[in-house]
C-alpha cells in the first residue's frame, strides 16, 4: 500500500480515444508500427493531437519461451523550434509513480501534469508510458486473496503482516495458475522495456522523466541500458535500496514540518508540537480504539473499529505534500486528541478501509518486494521503527513482504547505487513527506553530472507548483547552464481560516 497521488484516487479505466478530423493532421506526421492518430482528451476537456501505441515484450525475459505482453503509450509529437529538428531529438519517456501508476492517465487528470507534457513536446516526441502491468498495459486482473482484515476488532501488528503474508502468497499462487509469470514484473524488466521502446522509435537515445518510483526505475535504467539515456529529469527521487523509507528520516520530516508550521502565528498555536501531538493520539488509539460507522455513498455504513494502525496509514497517505493532504491530517490529529469526531468520518469516507479482503495488482507487489532491501539496511529500518512515529506503515506493505515470493528478489547487486555521467536533473521538495531530502541526495550520490534543485516548501508531487519548476527543465533540456540552486513557493495555510 504506497500511496502517490493518482493512485490513491485510484487508476480510471483507460481513456476513450475519439478518431476525429483533428486526428488527421497528427496521421500527417511519421507514424511507427502498431501506431494509431487520435485525439488524445483530458478529463477536463482539453484536445490534442497524438499517437496511440503499443510494443510487445517478453513477460520474463530469463524464459526462453516466455509469453508476450503488450506495453501501451500515447505519443505527443514534438512541436517548436530548438537547434535540432524534431526528427534528430530524443524522445522525452514519462516514467510514473507508484508503482503502479498510468502515465497515460497522469496525463488525462484535470488540474495535473498536462500542461507540462505539452510544454516538454518543443523538446521532442514527449511519450506517456503504460509500465507494464500499469494502465492499459495491464493484463493481469486484480487478486481478491480470501484473507479478511476484522474491521471491528482489535489487530496486531503481527496479526496484520501474517494477513497480508498469506494474501500475497494466495495470490501469486491464483495468478500463476492463470498462466502468469510473476517473476517477470520488476523494474529490471521494465528498464528493458524501455530501450524497445527506443528501438521502436527509432531513436539512438531517449530522455526519462521520471517521479517518484519513476526515478527509481530511471536509475535502474542507467545500470542496465547505459548507452541509451541522453538525459534523466527526475523529481522526488527513491534510490535502487530505498524501495523501504528510513523511519527516523519520517521523524525528521515532521520536525521540518514543524518549522513551516511555526511561521503562521495561528497553526503555531495550534499545533505547538506536531510529534507530541501523534504520539498522544497513538496511544489513545492503543489504549481506546475509536467504533465508529464509515458513510458510504449508496450504501449501509461501514463498522470499523478505527485503531493505531488505522492513524498512521492515514498519516503515511496524507503527508506526501503539503498542499494537499497535510492540512486535514493536522486537523485530524487536534479532533482526535480533544475527544472529536468530525474530521475522521469525512477523511474515511474516501473509502480507506472499506474492503476487508486484501486485494492486490500484481505490478505494483511485485516491483516493491523486487526491489526490496538489503539485510543491513533491513536491520536498521526495523531498529527505528521501534521509535518512531509511523512505525513501519509509509512502506506498507514493505518490508513485510520482503522476500516472500520465491525468486522474485532481485539481489543486492541491483541495489547499489548507479554510478553515470548522464547529464541528469534533480528537484527536490523539502517538504516531500515521501522521499526525504537526504535519501535523495544518497540515491543520486554516483550521478557525476548532477544538476539539483531544491523546491522550498513543495512536497512530493511538485512539478506544478511553479512555473518555475517548467522553466528549469527546459533549460536543462536546451543544454543551458542553471544557476538558480532554489525555488521558492508559498506555503498552505495549514489552520484554514473558519
Amino acid at each position: 500500500m504506497k500511496f502517490d497521488y493518482p493512485n490513491i484516487f485510484r487508476l480510471l479505466p483507460f481513456f476513450l480515444l475519439l478518431v476525429s478530423p483533428l486526428a488527421s493532421a497528427a496521421s500527417a506526421q511519421q507514424m511507427f508500427k502498431n501506431e494509431n492518430a487520435i485525439v488524445f482528451e483530458t478529463m477536463d476537456g482539453q484536445k490534442t493531437d497524438a499517437f496511440e501505441g503499443f510494443i510487445e515484450v517478453p513477460e520474463n525475459r530469463n524464459q526462453p519461451h516466455s509469453r508476450m505482453i503488450p506495453v501501451q503509450y500515447v505519443r505527443f509529437p514534438a512541436t517548436g523550434s530548438v537547434k535540432d529538428s524534431p526528427a534528430t531529438r530524443s524522445p522525452i519517456i514519462y516514467l510514473s509513480g507508484g508503482p503502479g501508476g498510468s502515465g497515460i492517465q497522469t496525463a488525462r487528470y484535470p488540474g495535473f501534469r498536462y500542461p507540462l507534457f505539452m510544454a516538454l513536446r518543443q523538446h521532442g516526441d514527449v511519450i506517456a508510458l503504460d509500465q507494464r502491468g500499469t494502465g492499459a498495459s495491464k493484463v493481469v486482473d486484480k487478486c481478491q486473496s480470501g484473507q479478511h482484515i476484522p474491521l471491528t476488532e482489535a489487530v496486531t501488528d503481527q496479526q496484520l503482516t501474517a494477513l497480508y503474508q498469506s494474501a500475497a502468497l494466495a495470490c501469486v499462487k491464483q495468478w500463476t495458475e492463470q498462466g502468469v509469470d510473476v517473476n517477470g514484473y520488476t523494474t529490471v524488466e521494465s528498464a528493458h522495456d524501455i530501450d524497445d521502446l527506443r528501438r521502436h522509435l527509432k531513436a539512438d537515445k531517449v530522455v526519462l522523466w521520471g517521479i517518484s518510483y519513476g526515478s527509481h526505475l530511471a536509475l535502474a535504467s542507467l545500470k542496465e541500458i547505459p548507452n541509451s539515456i541522453d538525459k534523466l529529469v527526475i523529481a522526488s527521487a527513491e534510490g535502487l535500496n530505498q524501495t523501504v523509507k528510513l523511519p527516523r528520516r519520517t521523524d525528521a520530516y515532521f520536525q521540518r514540518l514543524q518549522m513551516a508550521i511555526n511561521t503562521q502565528t495561528a497553526a503555531a498555536i495550534a499545533y505547538p508540537d506536531v510529534k507530541a501531538l501523534m504520539k498522544r493520539v497513538h496511544r489513545q488509539l492503543e489504549v481506546k480504539p475509536v467504533r465508529l460507522a464509515i458513510p458510504v455513498k449508496d450504501g449501509e455504513p461501514v463498522d470499523l473499529l478505527f485503531q493505531r494502525y488505522h492513524m498512521q496509514i492515514l498519516a503515511s497517505s496524507m503527508i506526501a505534500d503539503p498542499h494537499r493532504g497535510v492540512p486535514t491530517l493536522l486537523s485530524l490529529y487536534w479532533d482526535l486528541d480533544n475527544g472529536i469526531l468530525k474530521t475522521l468520518p469525512q477523511v474515511l469516507r474516501r473509502g480507506y478501509f472499506n474492503d476487508s479482503e486484501i486485494s492486490f495488482d500484481l505490478m505494483p507487489l511485485a516491483m516493491d518486494v523486487a526491489s526490496g532491501i538489503t539485510d543491513e539496511r533491513l536491520d536498521l529500518v526495523n531498529q527505528q521503527a521501534e521509535s518512531s512515529l509511523l512505525g513501519l506503515v509509509l512502506n506498507f506493505p514493505m518490508p513485510h513482504l520482503n522476500k516472500e515470493i520465491v525468486d522474485l528478489d532481485l539481489g543486492d547487486d541491483f541495489r547499489t547505487e548507479a554510478v553515470s555521467d548522464v547529464p541528469t536533473l534533480l528537484l527536490t521538495g523539502t517538504l516531500d513527506g515521501r522521499t526525504y531530502i537526504d535519501a535523495q541526495i544518497e540515491a543520486t550520490a554516483g550521478l557525476s553530472k548532477l544538476t539539483h534543485v531544491l523546491v522550498e516548501n513543495a512536497g512530493h508531487n511538485l512539478f506544478m507548483r511553479s512555473p518555475e519548476v517548467t522553466e528549469v527543465i527546459h533549460q536543462f533540456l536546451n543544454g543551458d547552464d542553471i544557476t538558480k540552486e532554489r525555488i521558492i513557493i508559498e506555503l498552505p495555510a495549514f489552520l484554514p481560516a473558519g
